[in-house]
C-alpha cells in the first residue's frame, strides 16, 4: 500500500525523523490459520531472500513466477512500517537470490478476499513447513477489521512470525507447549 505525503515525520526507535514525498507505508495486521476453510482466488509459489534482515532496514528479494521484487522495509512500530518495493528484472532476482542470507524461505501465496479484504495466505515450506499465516494491508491502522471465521492468533506484535526471523529461526525448530 503506497500513501502520498508532501511532509510526514514518522518516530521510529530513537525518534528518527524522515520527511519525503510518495512515501511507503505498509500497514499490515498477521494471524494464524485454524484451517482450511478459506477458497484462493489464486496462488503462487513464491522464493524469497534477504539481503539484510535487521529489523531496522530489512533488504528483501522475492521470486513469484516470472517475476522479482526488491523490498526496503524499516522497523515495524505496532502494525505500521516503511516499505519501499521495486520490480527487478527476473534474472536480477535471480543473482540476488543467489548471493541473499541462507536459507532462504519458500512459500505458498494464495490469495483470498473476505468482504471486500484481500488476505494473503502464506502456506510455509522447508524449516518451516506447517506454519500457515495470513496478513492483510490496511489503509489506516484503526481500520475496522471484520475476520473470517478461518482466522485464528493475532500474531502481528510476535516477531517470531516475521519472514526474516524464520531464517534463523524457523517453525520446526519451535515448542509449541
Amino acid at each position: 500500500m503506497l500513501i502520498s505525503y508532501n511532509l510526514i515525520d514518522i518516530t521510529i526507535g530513537l525518534s528518527l525523523k524522515i520527511t519525503g514525498e510518495n512515501m511507503g507505508i505498509e500497514i499490515e495486521r498477521k494471524f494464524l490459520v485454524k484451517d482450511r476453510k478459506w477458497k484462493a482466488e489464486s496462488s503462487e509459489h513464491i522464493i524469497q531472500g534477504y539481503l539484510n534482515s535487521d529489523k531496522n532496514r530489512i533488504v528483501r528479494v522475492r521470486i513469484a513466477g516470472s517475476r522479482a521484487w526488491i523490498t526496503i522495509k524499516g522497523l515495524t512500530t505496532g502494525t505500521s512500517r516503511l516499505e519501499f518495493e521495486y520490480e527487478i528484472p527476473l534474472e536480477d532476482g535471480r543473482v540476488l537470490i543467489s548471493i541473499c542470507e541462507q536459507p532462504v524461505l519458500e512459500k505458498r501465496r494464495s490469495i483470498v478476499i473476505h468482504r471486500r479484504m484481500r488476505w494473503e495466505v502464506d502456506e510455509f515450506l522447508g524449516e518451516n513447513d506447517g506454519l500457515v499465516v495470513a496478513e492483510v494491508e490496511l489503509r489506516d491502522p484503526d481500520q475496522n477489521l471484520d475476520l473470517p471465521d478461518w482466522i485464528g492468533k493475532e500474531v502481528t506484535d510476535d516477531p517470531r512470525y516475521f519472514n526474516s526471523n524464520l531464517l534463523t529461526n524457523p517453525f520446526s525448530q519451535w515448542n509449541l507447549d
